[in-house]
């Protein structure tokens, strides 16, 4: 500001009969209440696949895929083998004459788009440097088709690009529940460290093998994009059909293999004593051992000396499966009680070296308290068995199965195995595009999170209040993009952020300062209810919360989600009604940056009475500048906006006015 300015401005104040004259004078006001409050928020009406009130509509579609799978695992050479075929079902009102499916493993080859983005200054994603010949082999592709009661396998023509595959099918899949089989022979070599979201952990009872993206896997065809079938370049994660899975595994015998989903043949691949253990286990709410550290290299805690067992496993209605094999593995697990009277298992799986950190032992322990208290918060946990592993991946989430650091200590121990349980929500319940909208899955899974360590043993693990104003500063800063940006399209420093903090804190800020928990808690849990299983859109989200709260939330979209918008409340100037105190205060209060939001004001008078006030956010509808009548009977101390910090405001400085 400029030395004459600054002096013509003291004069004014100094001639208005003013208790008070701020920063907000000198400050650029950017608010622009047309903006904010812009009734265009919602391109698109309503149709018959979605509900303008955030709801399926009456004909919403979705396709399906069943995969029965068959692999052996060669722990020499950490090769994967198998066969995967996969029922296919295409109910959308289109004819299909090609599939696309996902070949994950393809990030891993030396050749991929994926390696080829990894900056110089190293990556959590892709392979991380490793030499090795990575990426699927596919040996074979082939069309099942029922001939006189015969099942026929033909050849079918395919393309392979990086991490797609396109199948070019021989005649149309008809609309509206054609279907067919389709049968892939493959083998990948398995990644030491696959994106921080699958490896080989070596221990000194041998390896733990932790495999995910494993098969050839449908993309998504929706009534949004149609096909979903953008390369896998790293960080954006996974969208995925849901379906029936029906998987066997062939491990060295001395192994012990964990999946997704529900073990079939527990009299084939445990001993008789673990077996009796497990029935303890399912009655248990107390960590009962299967396998303990001193049993891991006795022979005897194996059921056969052959050189191989197959592991069978059946999992319902999920989006993807995951496994774990190793012969150094402890297996301990407990009693899942879910609100509708069913049963679930808490299982962990662990080597030696994690039992004595006083962490790995509390692992079902977390599991389950975890599990249970979403189960009651949301809607019920739906697989048999929740597993966690210890992994050379630091977190990843798979439907019933975690992987989770390996040396993890206590308190990070339950933070990651509560948030990569907190999947099970978002994205495995609730199937949003992760690719796009990774903020739909990690952003609410930060989010319950948060709820969850409250909850747990009397607040153990209770989250840190944060400082707003301070956190404010950081979440809108200009070197971020916005929540809205895929994954793929933020600097890979930022995703943190972006996909994770700064959506679950306006979450918080809905819950706890915009609407209230009882109607938040409503509006989220409805959300949760009518997408389960399903493949749900933003505005599918923001069209629900909007019509079962019962606000018009557009404003809080626009700015927070849709803009990287700052928050900045200002005290503008305090005056007296016909400048007595005792008539009441007027207190006037501006919006300086382009977000607005509720006002708190905390108002304290001479003789220290204190009052709190909470003005709506429509005071900003179509004010930059707004004045209220204060019923003061006396002179005041001090107001303050926000007191207790509970908003982004970026800007602290001038939120207090004191005599």
């Amino acid at each position: 500001m400029n030395k004459t300015k600054f002096l013509n401005l003291l004069l004014i104040a100094c001639t208005v009969v003013s208790l008070a004259f701020t920063q907000s004078f000198a400050q650029e006001n950017k608010y622009d209440y047309s903006e904010a409050f812009h009734t265009n928020f919602y391109t698109k009406n309503g149709n018959e696949y979605r509900s303008a009130s955030g709801q399926p509509g009456p004909k919403y579609w979705q396709n399906r895929a069943d995969y029965k799978l068959t692999v052996s695992l060669n722990e020499e050479a950490n090769e994967i083998s198998g066969s995967s075929t996969i029922s296919y079902t295409n109910n959308s009102p289109d004819k299909l004459a090609f599939l696309w499916l996902q070949l994950d493993q393809n990030l891993f080859s030396k050749d991929s788009r994926g390696n080829a983005i990894i900056p110089i200054n190293g990556s959590r994603n892709g392979a991380r440097g490793q030499e090795f010949d990575g990426g699927y082999r596919i040996k074979s592709v082939k069309l099942i088709s029922l001939v006189n009661g015969k099942n026929i396998e033909s050849d079918v023509k395919y393309s392979v690009n990086d991490t797609r595959m396109q199948v070019f099918l021989p005649s149309d899949l008809a609309a509206m529940g054609g279907k067919l089989k389709l049968k892939i022979d493959y083998s990948f070599i398995s990644p030491e460290y696959g994106s921080d979201r699958m490896g080989i952990l070596n221990t000194k009872n041998g390896k733990i093998f932790t495999v995910a993206q494993w098969f050839p896997r449908m993309c998504v065809y929706d009534d949004v994009l149609g096909w979903n079938m953008t390369p896998y370049v790293g960080p954006g994660e996974f969208y995925l059909e849901y379906g029936d899975y029906d998987i066997s595994i062939t491990a060295p015998s001395n192994h012990i293999v964990v999946s997704s989903g529900e073990l079939m043949n527990p009299q084939e691949v445990y001993t008789l004593e673990q077996q009796n253990r497990w029935k303890m286990a399912e009655k248990s709410d107390k960590t009962v051992l299967i396998r303990s550290a001193a049993e891991v290299l006795d022979p005897k805690s194996r059921p056969t000396a052959k050189s191989t067992l197959t592991w069978r496993f059946q999992l319902k209605n999920a989006r993807d499966a995951a496994w774990a094999s190793s012969a150094a593995f402890i297996i301990d697990a407990a009693r899942m009680n879910l609100p509708s009277g069913k049963k679930s298992l808490a299982i962990s799986a662990y080597p030696v070296e994690s039992d004595g950190n006083d962490a790995w032992a509390r692992s079902t322990e977390y599991t389950k308290a975890s599990n249970e208290f979403n189960s009651k918060k949301w809607f019920e946990y739906p697989y048999p068995a929740a597993t966690n592993v210890a992994s050379i991946a630091g977190g990843m989430e798979y439907p019933g199965i975690v992987f989770c650091g390996s040396d993890a200590k206590k308190g990070d121990l339950w933070g990651v195995t509560d948030h990569e349980f907190g999947h099970t929500w978002f994205p495995m319940i609730v199937g949003s595009n992760e690719r796009l909208h990774a903020w739909m899955d990690e952003g609410f899974n930060t989010f319950i999170n948060s709820l969850a360590s409250n909850d747990f043993n009397n607040g153990e693990y209770k989250s840190e209040v944060f400082d707003m104003h301070e956190a404010g500063k950081v979440v809108t800063s200009d070197m971020f993009e916005p929540i809205m940006s895929s994954p793929d399209n933020m600097q890979e420093r930022n995703i943190g952020l972006l996909a994770y903090y700064k959506p679950a804190m306006g979450l918080s800020l809905l819950r706890e300062q915009i609407l209230d928990p009882e109607r938040f808690d409503r509006a989220f849990k409805t959300y949760v209810e009518r997408w389960a299983y399903k493949h749900p859109t933003p505005d599918d989200f923001f069209r629900t919360m909007e019509n079962v709260a019962g606000e018009n939330l557009s404003w809080f979209w626009r700015g927070w989600f849709l803009n990287n918008w700052k928050l900045d409340q200002a005290i503008n100037k305090v005056e007296y009604v016909d400048k007595d105190p005792k008539n009441g205060a007027l207190i006037t209060i501006e919006n300086l940056e382009k977000m607005p939001m509720p006002v708190i004001l905390e108002i304290k008078t001479k003789s220290g009475q204190v009052n709190r006030i909470k003005l709506p956010v429509e005071v900003w509808v179509r004010n930059k500048v707004w004045t209220f009548v204060y019923p003061s009977t006396e002179a005041l101390e001090s107001v303050v906006i926000d007191p207790d910090k509970v908003m982004p405001d970026s800007n602290s400085a001038n939120n207090t006015w004191k005599q």
